[in-house]
């Protein structure tokens, strides 16, 4: 039955050529199996009708039954057909502008008609624009179950493409292929997860008898989803984890030293738990490659640290990768106090080295003299090699490409480095599961003893005087603050506050204080000038876009200003309010906005007021926007789901990872025959989805 369910559609009798090319281009529907993977996206109780009398506009689908009893098609103008239904309790309007000689063609006066639609007002009337048709006979009256309800064009439409023949179709083609869909799990994996089978759900998805079938029916197919994505990336893991042989890294004196005499704090429990998983993958003898995910200001830096002291240690290199010279430069700042006390050699190294200084870095890597290097993009140059690179730290990894990264894998020649690579923008739980997979995942959850949390508060334009005053406060009080705009130049279609009337507006505001302005059209001299000036505390308020977003370190900045907060993502207004709270003092991010807000924009705002915990916020901004548009995978292949939605399934992913998982470590090649219907249906999709895509 493979074979019939890759049947194209232009050979299906009830289709054929002019409605399969139609189908194609309006839907993406080519084969019988896409046709019946295009699920309903509603569902209507059959005999739940509505009365005349109680339609009203914004009502959002309605279904009547009663007779028609009038039909006008006015040629004069605007071509159109006009139509009247009456039930018991009055009459509807019913009008088309497409198609009228089709549906002309269907209409009979005295018929009995069922007819579903949307109300809307059109000529002081209320009316049903384009209703989807269908005669009523008796057995119509005695249909049970739920009515499936199909997205289609009007292009479709016009080919008598419209819900009701797309119905048919779908009823038509499951008659066909019967009970010979092949089925895609074992007996084992449908009896313990409860899923009931391939035609069941198949069947269920587009006729449910119930809503107890239709919901068996969406867990068993997004289970299906779920499942598969998992398997292939936990292969996929596997095959690459069998390929980098990584050098065994296990010698911990110099840890035990620093914990012992240098270390200025405690760590928290959740950093003493990621160092133990990052020291289990050095000494394992496979190329560690783990996402260390925590909020600004968690810690992530110390740990990084303490990894690399197990490298150097045991006679291995360091080299620290960061997206920006600013970055970096923060980076080799906070490491260099640290390496210096353990006589550790370390060096900095981005686009603005001079060529003397870059040479001598480059010598003292290839000999071994230098035991960590700090950079940017600058590292990647195939002037920059390693006698013994043990272990690579990317910060912020979603800012390099995957082919950046790769290139530090060409760095040493008997193993693969090991990798960690770090990032503060929170991801959710189910996006870190689909798509770093291919990644072992530490988390940071808790922030450093003694770091308090910071206030976001909420003001409407027309509250800026308050606000005013409240930062004049904050600067006599020995605080500094920051000021971010999302645009630089006045646009025309989008009439915010630009980055330059704001700091004539704020020096206006504020004379006796030093202002500073850094943006991205800057040079970087120019920006590290005025960034160097704010960080001793020379400027009071920084205006700024969002370059100051990542990598800027300064305790004394109490207050975060975000004007336009509304054009900001969730994500980013995290990140941008984690620039403030580095330091003891109470630390406040101001969101400013105008008075008329989006439903999206004013969750945003209340999200942030709410709550700190970047995990939070990153699933909040799943459910806001999606996970294609969150990670910019929607032309991917990968997320292109016909029913799973991550944002919604979270619990449904777990249960599938975990059956994926045991399978595999039941049958690793999948050789016992009761799992040759999940090799088959793996290999299938092998050739469906662009792993090269995936990072």
């Amino acid at each position: 039955m493979l074979s019939f369910l890759q049947t194209k559609l232009e050979h299906v009798p009830s289709i054929g050529l002019q409605k399969s090319v139609l189908l194609k281009k309006e839907l993406r529907l080519q084969t019988v199996e896409d046709l019946l993977q295009y699920y309903p996206f509603r569902y209507h109780e059959r005999n739940c009708l509505h009365k005349v009398t109680d339609i009203q506009v914004g009502m959002n689908y309605i279904q009547l039954r009663g007779t028609l009893v009038y039909i006008q098609h006015s040629q004069a103008g605007k071509k159109k057909l006009l139509a009247s239904l009456q039930d018991s309790t009055g009459e509807m309007r019913l009008l088309w502008f497409q198609g009228l000689t089709w549906i002309l063609k269907r209409l009979k006066i005295g018929t009995v008609y069922t007819v579903r639609g949307k109300p809307t007002y059109y000529n002081q009337q209320l009316v049903l624009i384009h209703p989807e048709l269908e005669i009523t006979t008796s057995n119509t009256f005695h249909d049970v179950g739920l009515l499936p309800v199909y997205h289609s064009t009007e292009k479709l439409k016009m080919q008598r493409l419209d819900n009701k023949n797309l119905v048919r179709l779908q009823r038509n083609l499951l008659e066909q292929v019967s009970h010979h869909i092949p089925e895609t799990f074992p007996d084992n994996i449908l009896k313990r997860y409860k899923l009931v089978s391939k035609f069941t759900a198949w069947h269920d998805i587009h006729f449910p008898k119930t809503h107890e079938a239709l919901k068996n029916a969406r867990t068993r197919l997004k289970f299906e989803e779920l499942f598969y994505l998992q398997l292939q990336l936990l292969q996929l893991k596997q095959t690459q984890l069998e390929k980098r042989k990584g050098e065994v890294l296990r010698n911990t004196q110099l840890l035990r030293d620093f914990f012992a005499t240098y270390l200025p704090f405690t760590l928290t429990t959740a950093q003493k738990r990621v160092v133990r998983e990052i020291y289990h993958d050095l000494r394992s003898g496979y190329a560690m490659n783990r996402l260390l995910q925590g909020d600004v200001g968690s810690g992530k830096t110390i740990v990084a640290f303490l990894s690399m002291l197990i490298s150097i240690g045991s006679h291995a290199q360091v080299a620290m990768m960061a997206p920006t010279e600013l970055l970096a430069e923060q980076h080799y700042n906070e490491l260099r106090g640290f390496s210096q006390s353990m006589n550790i050699s370390i060096a900095l190294l981005t686009g603005s080295t001079k060529k003397k200084e870059r040479e001598e870095i480059s010598t003292a890597l290839k000999t071994g003299a230098l035991q960590v290097i700090v950079g940017t993009h600058a590292l990647l140059s195939t002037h920059i090699t390693f006698k013994k690179l043990g272990l690579a730290v990317i910060d912020e990894q979603h800012r390099f490409g995957v082919s950046q990264r790769a290139k530090l894998w060409t760095k040493t020649q008997a193993y693969f480095p090991h990798v960690l690579v770090m990032t503060a923008t929170p991801i959710p739980r189910t996006l870190a599961m689909t798509f770093y997979s291919d990644l072992d995942v530490s988390v940071i959850d808790e922030m450093p003893a003694g770091r308090k949390p910071i206030k976001t508060m909420h003001y409407y334009d027309a509250q800026r005087l308050k606000v005013f005053r409240f930062l004049e406060n904050q600067i006599v009080a020995s605080g500094q603050v920051y000021i971010v705009y999302p645009l630089i130049e006045e646009s025309e279609k989008m009439h915010y506050k630009n980055l330059i009337d704001g700091y004539e507006s704020i020096c206006r505001a504020f004379p006796k204080f030093p202002v500073g302005i850094v943006h991205g059209q800057m040079r970087a001299a120019e920006k590290t000038y005025e960034m160097q000036r704010f960080v001793k505390g020379v400027t009071k308020l920084l205006v700024s876009t969002t370059v100051i977003e990542v990598g800027v370190h300064v305790p004394n900045a109490t207050v975060m200003v975000i004007e336009n907060a509304e054009r900001f993502g969730l994500a980013q207004l995290h990140q941008l309010r984690g620039r403030v709270g580095r330091g003891n003092s109470q630390a406040y991010c101001i969101l400013m906005t105008d008075t008329q807000l989006s439903n999206k924009s004013r969750e945003r705002i209340k999200t942030m007021v709410r709550t700190n915990n970047g995990f939070e916020i990153a699933d909040a901004d799943l459910q806001l926007r999606g996970p294609g548009d969150l990670l910019g995978v929607q032309q991917s292949g990968v997320l292109d789901f016909k029913i799973a939605d991550l944002a919604q399934d979270g619990e449904l992913l777990q249960e599938a990872q975990t059956a994926a998982q045991q399978l595999l470590k039941e049958d690793p090649t999948l050789i016992h025959p009761q799992n040759l219907s999940v090799k088959t249906q793996l290999e299938r999709m092998h050739h469906m989805i662009p792993w090269g895509s995936v990072s």
